[in-house]
């Protein structure tokens, strides 16, 4: 054991060789006993305690299961589950016995861990709602272009998801989170179809789990003798409703107010993937979001139509800027097939949970002063993780002060995990350095209560950053989303700027935030972005502007998962006008013929050229709106 101070202790990890073919809180988290991890709000996240796996995220090249099987001897190869994804992605279940020996693999180019995704929703703010596609043209209503929403799942019952003679509008619905197995043994004990059928219930080609419902199951199940029978036939149930409220406003046709509550691509046809919850923590995962782009993509191609996809979800874990393996997928797949990603900016606005600066430095790059970042850490929290993201030029020294002030400190040059104790807290700290796909450098912190304590120190927790020499001394800090977190912790001085959840940093997304139409003001709560500029103060061109364009999220009037019309808030109901809208765009240009290549960037460009200025805002681009403005176009 190495001493810290007074009033801590340090101990380095022991026994695992941390590689850098794998992200920074991957090595964290397989340094870490079980018992602790469990602890983590995020170290846990992609292991599977039952069977001792690991779910991971490989950007790979040339054959991945012929390097596998050279690599590890067959037997044990064979405990490795693979799940290929498209532009050189896999997903991998693998014994946490034989992870460290994925980095030995040639053909394995980078490794990450799942993150936990959180619904864009934001409850209670009510004002003024606009009717969905009140203003575009007549003749466009999504026909024959297909509207995905990746998501919690639909309420298929809805009358506004079906056509005029009550047939579904879903052209497939993959619920991740069934079994194959008990769905038809539920089925066949009902006696309600005849054996040849099983083959009809199982995962779609390609994946491993779930249950893929056709449009002509759910047809079945709509027409069957009873309710009851038609829900033992397609038992997919939108739990939370948040997933039918998107698919309304991107795609219902309001047959439940007759029309008055229609949604912007109201003739498009829907493609549905419930993203997997069977876990105690209830939230998706990464993973389960690539095996639902992939899914929709390969749909997309097979019934040779343009796809506009809907992800209202995000996380705050990572650089923000589009490095992560998640965010290339994104990438990648926007570019294979005719489609278009709309995804939420996030509602971490408003939350507190973020901040950032510039350390102070002197003009030969030496110190210039101390930095002192303070958070706010409330009652009852039982665990909470801390992201510092620097450039990696820059050195500097890290103390961490607890509330009562005891304290230690780490040279950012000093790189693997760390250990310490403050008051009743313990502290893992991993200090990263790059990586293949990430030049930035993070320093996390995971803040977990002693054995014998339930909760870490609440009080004000302070980092003060103090620069040994520094290039740009820029810094920025960020915790949990708000989801986790009590309401009570956050940073004292929060920076609103760069609150985007990821993934909606992914370069070729169109990214949304939200506005109040009611007021025509931008909505407080609504993740913000970057503008990268020159030195020279220039223009910043729009390619590096985050959001794209924002969308009425306030007061939305969506269908509700028992039936009827409510309420909703948040970037999630934001973003799927902006996924309808592209619907409509795309059915002009390559279903009728008017530009066969309206799909992906040209989308985006086409929707900030027609959007319109919002009140108040003076100058574009900026931070907050985004290119130009809003998508309801005048």
């Amino acid at each position: 054991m190495e001493a810290g101070n007074a009033n801590c202790g340090f101990i380095s990890g022991e026994g695992v060789m941390d590689s850098q073919k794998f992200e920074n809180i991957l090595n964290l988290a397989l340094d870490t006993e079980s018992e602790v991890r469990d602890k983590s709000l995020e170290l846990h996240i992609g292991y599977e305690s039952v069977d001792n796996t690991w779910e991971l995220i490989v950007k790979y090249h040339g054959s991945l299961s012929e390097g596998l099987s050279t690599f590890l001897d067959l037997p044990q190869g064979r405990l490795v589950q693979i799940e290929e994804l498209i532009a050189g992605y896999a997903i991998l279940t693998v014994p946490e016995t034989l992870v460290e020996s994925l980095a030995m693999v040639e053909e394995i180019e980078y490794i990450e861990k799942p993150k936990r995704l959180f619904f864009e929703t934001l409850q209670g703010k009510i004002a003024s709602c606009i009717a969905p596609g009140s203003q575009v043209a007549a003749s466009l209503r999504g026909k024959d272009v297909l509207v995905a929403v990746i998501d919690s799942g639909i309420s298929w019952r809805n009358r506004d998801f079906r056509n005029m003679d009550g047939t579904t509008r879903i052209r497939f619905l993959w619920d991740q989170t069934l079994q194959a197995e008990q769905v038809w043994d539920v089925i066949e004990g009902n006696e309600l179809l005849p054996m040849e059928r099983k083959n009809d219930y199982a995962p779609p080609q390609g994946f491993m789990s779930g249950v893929e419902f056709t449009q002509v199951q759910i047809n079945e199940a709509l027409n069957a003798a009873s309710e009851t029978d038609g829900n033992l036939l397609v038992p997919s149930i939108d739990t939370s409703g948040h997933g039918t409220a998107v698919a309304g406003i991107a795609a219902g046709n309001g047959m439940m107010s007759d029309g008055v509550y229609a949604g912007v691509a109201p003739e498009s046809e829907l493609l549905i993937v419930k993203l997997g919850t069977p876990r105690p923590d209830s939230f998706p995962r990464t993973t389960e979001l690539m095996r639902a782009l992939t899914y929709v993509v390969r749909k997309s191609l097979a019934l040779q139509k343009p796809v506009a996809i809907n992800l209202s979800f995000g996380n705050t874990y990572g650089a923000h800027n589009g490095t992560s393996l998640l965010e290339r997928f994104i990438d990648n797949v926007s570019e294979i097939g005719r489609n278009v990603i709309c995804v939420g900016s996030g509602n971490e606005g408003a939350s507190g949970g973020h901040t950032g600066g510039s350390v102070g430095r002197t003009a030969d790059g030496h110190a210039g002063g101390i930095t002192s970042i303070e958070l706010v850490v409330g009652n009852y929290e039982t665990a909470l993780n801390v992201q510092l993201w620097k450039d990696y030029t820059d050195r500097y020294t890290v103390h961490l002060l607890s509330p009562t002030g005891e304290e230690f400190s780490v040279d950012t040059d000093r790189p693997g995990k760390q250990v310490y104790t403050l008051e009743q807290t313990r502290i893992l700290l991993y200090n990263g350095e790059p990586a293949p796909y990430l030049t930035s450098q993070e320093i996390y912190f995971d803040f977990l209560p002693l054995a014998d304590r339930s909760y870490i120190d609440s009080g004000v927790w302070t980092f003060r950053l103090v620069p040994i020499k520094t290039v740009t001394g820029n810094y920025t800090f960020y915790l949990p989303s708000e989801t986790v977190r009590s309401g009570q912790t956050r940073f004292v001085m929060p920076t609103p700027n760069v609150t985007l959840t990821i993934p909606s940093t992914a370069a070729k997304v169109i990214t949304v935030g939200a506005y109040q139409s009611g007021l025509e003001a931008y909505a407080d709560f609504s993740g913000r972005g970057y503008l990268y500029q020159d030195r020279l103060g220039s223009r910043t061109e729009g390619s590096f502007i985050k959001p794209d364009i924002v969308a009425p999220g306030v007061g939305i009037l969506a269908p509700t998962r028992e039936g009827s019309y409510a309420m909703v808030s948040g970037t999630s109901f934001a973003t799927p006008f902006v996924t309808g809208a592209a619907a409509l765009l795309m059915q002009w240009g390559i279903v009728e013929g008017n530009d066969l290549y309206l799909y992906g960037e040209k989308v985006k460009a086409y929707l900030r050229k027609g959007a319109k200025p919002i009140r108040g805002e003076t100058e574009y681009p900026n931070e907050r709106v985004g290119a130009y403005g809003n998508i309801v176009s005048s």
